[in-house]
C-alpha cells in the first residue's frame, strides 16, 4: 500500500501543528537527530497511510501498524513492534498533555515481550586493535580523538557527538559539560588522553580551540563549517574501523559498554560503574549528579594505561 506522507503548516488542525512541537521536544529530550528522524517517518508513515486523524484512531488500527509488514517487506521483529507502538503512543501521549486529546488506543494494546541480547563490550586489547586500524589523517585523528572520548568518559553518542568548543572548561582542570538523557545537564573530568586527541584533531584540521566559536563542533567535518560531523557518517566510519581491525561489526554504543567493561576491569565495584553511566534510579541518580559534578575522575587513568594511551 502507498503511504501518502503529510504536509503539514499553520492552516492544518491542532494535532498536525503539534507534530513539530512534539518532534523539537523529542529532539531536546533525546539529544539524538536520529531518533528525531526515525519517529517523524514513522508517525508519518502511520497517519498517511491510515488517512485518519488521531481522535478517529482504534486500537485495532494501532495494532494492525505495529504488527503489519512495513517497507522492508519483512515480518516485523518484536523489537520492531515494539518500536512501532512506543512511537505511536509517545505522540498520543504529547497530544494528551497538550489537551488537544483525551484518550490513547496505545493504552489497551500488550506490547511484545522482547529479550534483549546481552551486553558486549571491547577489551582491552581490541581497543588497542581499533585504534591502531585508524589512519593518522585528519578523519583519522578526529575519529580518535571521538572514540577515545567515548572510551574513556562513558558517555553516550549524541552527548559526545553534540560537544562544542565551549563546553570545554581549563580553568582549575579539564571538564567537559554535556547534556545528558531526559536533558539533564551535567559536567565530570575530561580524561587527558582524550582532550590531548581532540588537539591533534583540531590541530590536523587547522583548528584551534583557543580561537574557535564556543557554539563551534569539536568535531570538524570537511562538509560543514559549524555543525560538525554527523552521527551517520561516524557510525559508517566506526564500522570500517572495526572490520579492518578483524573485530565483529557493532554500533557506536559498544564503546559505552566497553568503557563500563574496562572500569569493572580497573577494579571498580559495580556502583561505582553505576554512577559512573548514570544509570541509577532517577531519585539516586540525582544524589551521585550532585556529587559527581565537577569532581575528578580518579578510574580514567587505569582505563587509558589499559588501551595504551
Amino acid at each position: 500500500m502507498a503511504t501518502n506522507i503529510i504536509h503539514f503548516d499553520d492552516s492544518q488542525p491542532a494535532w498536525q501543528q503539534a507534530f513539530y512541537a512534539f518532534l523539537a521536544e523529542k529532539e531536546r529530550r533525546s539529544g539524538s537527530r536520529r531518533t528525531v528522524d526515525a519517529y517523524s517517518f514513522m508517525l508519518q508513515r502511520f497517519f498517511g497511510t491510515l488517512g485518519k486523524p488521531p481522535d478517529k484512531v482504534t486500537s485495532p488500527e494501532v495494532f494492525a501498524f505495529a504488527h503489519g509488514i512495513g517497507p522492508s517487506g519483512r515480518k516485523p521483529a518484536a523489537v520492531t513492534i515494539g518500536a512501532r507502538l512506543a512511537c505511536v503512543s509517545s505522540f498520543y501521549r504529547f497530544l494528551i498533555r497538550m489537551k488537544i486529546l483525551s484518550t490513547n488506543p496505545c493504552d489497551q494494546l500488550e506490547r511484545p515481550r522482547v529479550s534483549p541480547a546481552p551486553p558486549r563490550g571491547l577489551s582491552a586489547e581490541e581497543i588497542r586493535r581499533l585504534l591502531k586500524a585508524i589512519p593518522d589523517s585528519p578523519t583519522g585523528l578526529r575519529d580518535r580523538a571521538i572514540i577515545l572520548t567515548l572510551t574513556l568518559t562513558g558517555r553516550r553518542r549524541s552527548e559526545v557527538l553534540n560537544l562544542k568548543v565551549g563546553d570545554i572548561s581549563q580553568a582549575g582542570g579539564l571538564f567537559y559539560t554535556y547534556r545528558g538523557k531526559g536533558g539533564k545537564q551535567g559536567k565530570r573530568e575530561l580524561p587527558r588522553p582524550a582532550f590531548e586527541a581532540i588537539e591533534r584533531a583540531l590541530t590536523a584540521w587547522t583548528r584551534d580551540l583557543g580561537t574557535m566559536a564556543p557554539t563551534e563542533s569539536l568535531w570538524p567535518s570537511k562538509h560543514s563549517n559549524s555543525h560538525g560531523l554527523t552521527s551517520g557518517t561516524f557510525y559508517a566510519n566506526l564500522r570500517r574501523y572495526l572490520r579492518q581491525a578483524g573485530l565483529p561489526p557493532a554500533g557506536v554504543h559498544i564503546l559505552r559498554h566497553s568503557a563500563a567493561k574496562l572500569r569493572r576491569d580497573a577494579g571498580e565495584s559495580v556502583e561505582d560503574v553505576s554512577r559512573f553511566l548514570d544509570h541509577s534510579s532517577l531519585a539516586v541518580t540525582t544524589v551521585y549528579l550532585r556529587r559527581l559534578e565537577g569532581q575528578e575522575d580518579r578510574s580514567w587513568d587505569k582505563v587509558a594505561a589499559a588501551i595504551g594511551v
